[in-house]
């Protein structure tokens, strides 16, 4: 464990003195209001700043410093961000007053309310510094949890006061109260934000209140003294978070694991997609190991696999060591593809998909939004129009059968194990019965995608897209798939489109958005009814 500067951790104890001397204060005024006594905490200002301050320049000045070990970083960056948030507090406190010396009638600041309250604050503010000291992930949950105290206190305050509102003629002084109270809910933000903060530092990563309160009772038999340690491994891009766990039993047994978290329903949607896939492909899937849901989200905990996700075998290891993995994900696809055929036509929808995602694109690329344009004898019709036209090509082109589909299938969910020679599917919430066009669509855009502008990689990213191609291609000829290239034209516009979203580099976005528009128009001008003489220029669209 790093430990602070001696100069950091002065400042440190000194402005949690200060806070403390400001919220006595602010006690002695809830127990007999007075201009003087605001005045006491009032006139403090700038002495919380000013240690606030001290805190945060040291940690910047060390942070410049490039021998700084990552766990030094971590502890540094945490800290000022507890500084940060003490001054919060004194602004919060004084602000807090500011209001109440608004108010008239004193007795409508249900002034007995806050003592008890400001204690139990008090008391969080004396477990700062020894918790840092000592990693105690025990007392930085003691102080997140005073948040849930000075919301109780806000509740009720606010219930009593709107009542009153309704019978009294004093609405300014019942409202500033009420401001009062609001100021006094604020500092359990802030407090919750500073047990984050000490909990990052003893996990080694950032880690939300509420996140740590899963993820331990993911790992009910883990010591209480003995926090787990994260180290992320990805942030997915609906906001979920996946971590490498690792941590100790009861019996002193290292546990490995991933924790994913996020909303409700997409992590219900992976465990469901999680046992489907050990129904159709045992392994293919991680085991879960735990399961947890807490209000509107919830978590996983999941058997660590081994091995390199095909985004780090195409940016960084050999050649032989991603042709084998080629080898092995066409086997995985060819069998589960073949095993899980039904004769059920698969409607994908890409351009329904598109269209629906189109305000995000134009919002991050609001120069994409191109309306029909006339240049002499010449019409570009407009992208939203191509959209329209290509969707109602393709409503009357449906795939004659279905498969289970990944869903998600880019180069970061599909991980290859060398020792085992077999691969793995993560992040599985959108897996279900669909046409096989949608992932290898998806898979062979991902490739592209990747803002990495040196020659050979970007070579090497279009074979594997290519070859992925050709995979799907002989397969589709095996099942007399006669308009797959079609529908893959589509799927691919689709994935250039929507991708653009996440590229924030605009001549790369560009390109991508200008393939999407390409295939659409090659996709228009086939002549209805000849979509299975329809040819797909594979090696032009991803080879630069």
């Amino acid at each position: 464990m790093a430990k602070l500067p001696r100069s950091i951790e002065e400042n440190l104890y000194f402005l949690c003195v200060e806070i403390d001397g400001q919220l006595s204060s602010l006690q002695d005024y809830f127990k007999c209001p007075s201009q003087a006594a605001a005045q006491k905490v009032l006139l403090r200002a700038g002495h919380s700043y000013n240690l606030a301050a001290k805190v945060g320049n040291a940690g910047t000045q060390r942070l410049t410093n490039k021998k700084v070990s990552h766990e030094a970083q971590n502890l540094l960056r945490n800290v000022e961000l507890v500084a940060r948030n003490l001054d919060l507090i004194s602004r919060l406190a004084r602000r807090s007053l500011t209001h109440a010396e608004d108010v008239a009638r004193k007795e409508y600041l249900r002034p007995d309310a806050y003592a008890k309250v400001i204690t139990q604050v008090r008391t969080g503010l004396k477990l700062i510094q020894p918790a840092l000291s000592r990693s105690d992930s025990k007392s930085a949950v003691r102080i997140g949890q005073t948040r849930e105290k000075l919301e109780d206190l806000y509740d009720r305050v606010f219930r009593t006061l709107t009542a009153d509102m309704r019978k009294s003629k004093h609405t300014a002084d019942l409202a500033n109260s009420l401001l009062v109270a609001n100021e006094m809910r604020r500092i359990g933000d802030a407090l919750q934000s500073i047990s984050e903060a000490i909990l990052s530092v003893n996990i080694g990563q950032p880690v939300q209140f509420e996140r740590y309160f899963t993820l331990k009772s993911l790992l009910p038999d883990t010591r209480e003294d003995d926090p787990p340690e994260l180290e992320p491994l990805a942030e997915t891009r609906s906001g979920n978070a996946i971590s490498s766990v690792r941590s100790r039993d009861a019996s002193g047994e290292t546990v490995n694991a991933v924790f994913k978290g996020g909303e409700l329903s997409k992590v219900r949607n992976e465990r469901a997609g999680v046992k489907s896939w050990h129904s159709i492909y045992p392994g293919l899937a991680p085991k879960i190991l735990s399961y947890e849901k807490r209000g509107q989200s919830a978590a996983l905990l999941i058997e660590h696999l081994p091995g390199y996700t095909f985004e780090q075998l195409v940016l960084n290891e050999k050649d032989g060591l991603l042709a084998d993995a080629q080898k092995t994900l066409a086997k995985t696809l060819n069998y589960v593809w073949r095993s899980t055929r039904m004769d059920e036509p698969a409607e994908m929808s890409s351009m329904l998909q598109l269209s629906r995602r189109l305000p995000e694109v134009y919002r991050v690329h609001p120069e994409f939004r191109v309306r029909s344009q006339r240049l002499g004898a010449l019409q570009l019709t407009g992208f939203d129009d191509l959209v329209r036209a290509a969707a109602e090509r393709e409503a009357q082109l449906e795939a004659s059968f279905s498969v289970h589909i990944h869903g998600d299938f880019n180069l970061d969910n599909v991980i290859y194990d060398p020792s085992e020679r077999r691969v793995h599917f993560i992040d599985l919430h959108r897996s279900r019965y669909m046409d096989y066009v949608q992932d290898v669509s998806v898979f062979m855009v991902s490739n592209y995608r990747l803002q990495i502008q040196d020659i050979p990689v970007r070579r090497r990213l279009a074979k594997v897209a290519c070859d992925l191609q050709a995979v799907a291609s002989k397969f589709a000829r095996s099942q007399k798939d006669r308009t797959y290239e079609y529908r893959l034209a589509l799927g691919l516009a689709r994935s250039f489109a929507t991708s653009t979203r996440f590229v924030f580099d605009k001549s790369h976005a560009r390109r991508m958005f200008n393939r999407a528009r390409f295939l659409m128009e090659l996709a228009l001008n086939c002549p209805e009814g000849s979509e299975a003489r329809f040819k797909l220029p594979t090696r032009e669209l991803f080879f630069d």
